[in-house]
């Protein structure tokens, strides 16, 4: 079975075409980065306007790569929410007017789910290898959540962020230090070679899986002032070891209280594995701290596979059409929607 899957729920225009929920066929991304750089952050009306202009682009290389045509496919997979509104809505109408014209069934796709299923996509499948139940951790730039996985399609919303979602704290942290965006990667590349010399604090919200970044957020723009690295001052004489060090005491902030509560809860739910998903998924920091200091197995998706992409969105659909589960015309989106 060959799925279609379109994912536009930020500013990621991506479209790729899986076979039986595990073998990737093409995986096309036309990234937006550039555009919002200037920004320092994602401008929702720019990125959905981007959208328009990219999309039938980027699923026509996606058929082209994957040596398909309409004919071959069989279903076409689609991410109705979360996400920015305006965005949702280019991929969820393209994907219903080629689902139409075509006559393929139509599948929305929780964009969470989909960062799930991601780790079907790399190496052994889960739900064989190690087995439900599972832990899943999907940190991005808008969510920070912990969600016990029983089965296929059966979730429960164990922890998740009270204000700020990781990826955003790293969005802002790389702002005051000047860096580009998104913040993730440029944090982890400035903090290489640091000595340590730096230590931010960390919130750990005793007897919950609740994750807070706001604190940590706080906190570090008050350091990068005491500093003078936020606004710049000419007098404080601010070097790029500073700025190394800061990053990496930041890094190693979130990276701790991600991995101490992912470990706390795989332990009290006696889970078999931990699924990584997301963005901040790809952070090196993060996927070396969590793979040492777990005794299960951790189970991370290649970084191309961490950040938003089609791909995961058609190997959840395949699983959703293997229980008959199938999106009517009305499927509407839902940018504030949950999974669990």
């Amino acid at each position: 079975m060959k799925i279609l899957g379109i994912e536009t729920s930020c500013d990621d225009t991506a479209a790729s075409v899986v076979e039986d929920g595990r073998l990737l066929l093409s995986n096309v991304i036309a990234s937006q980065v550039e555009l919002h750089n200037r920004y320092g952050g994602v401008v929702p009306e720019v990125a959905s306007r981007q959208h328009v202009l990219e999309i039938i682009p980027t699923i026509q290389e996606s058929l082209a790569q994957s040596g398909c045509s309409f004919n071959d496919i069989d279903a076409i997979a689609v991410t109705n929410g979360p996400g920015l509104a305006g965005s949702l809505i280019v991929g969820l109408n393209t994907a219903k007017a080629l689902a139409f014209g075509n006559d393929l069934p139509l599948i929305g796709i929780n964009h969470l789910e989909g960062h799930v299923y991601a780790n079907w996509l790399d190496g052994d499948a889960p739900d064989e290898s190690p087995g439900f139940p599972l832990l899943c951790l999907i940190a991005s730039g808008g969510h920070t959540d912990l969600i016990l996985m029983s089965n296929h399609g059966e979730y429960e919303l164990l922890g998740r962020t009270r204000d700020d979602a990781a990826g955003e704290a790293f969005d802002k942290a790389a702002r005051v230090l000047g860096l580009g965006f998104p913040g993730g990667p440029e944090i982890q590349k400035a903090s290489q070679n640091a000595l340590g010399n730096i230590d931010m604090p960390r919130a750990w919200l005793r007897g919950s899986l609740d994750f807070s970044f706001s604190g940590l957020k706080t906190a570090f723009l008050n350091k990068a002032k005491d500093l003078g690295m936020y606004p710049p001052d000419p007098s404080k004489n601010v070097d790029e070891e500073q700025i190394r060090e800061m990053a990496a005491g930041f890094q190693m902030s979130v990276a701790d209280v991600i991995a101490v509560k992912t470990i706390q809860a795989a332990t009290q739910y006696e889970v078999k594995g931990i699924l990584l998903g997301g963005g901040v998924a790809a952070n090196a920091k993060l996927r070396s701290v969590l793979t040492e200091r777990s005794d299960i197995p951790v189970i991370i998706p290649a970084p191309r596979l961490c950040t938003d992409n089609g791909a995961m969105i058609a190997a959840c659909a395949y699983f959703k059409l293997n229980k008959q589960h199938e999106s009517q015309w009305d499927l509407d989106v839902y940018p504030n929607l949950h999974l669990g």
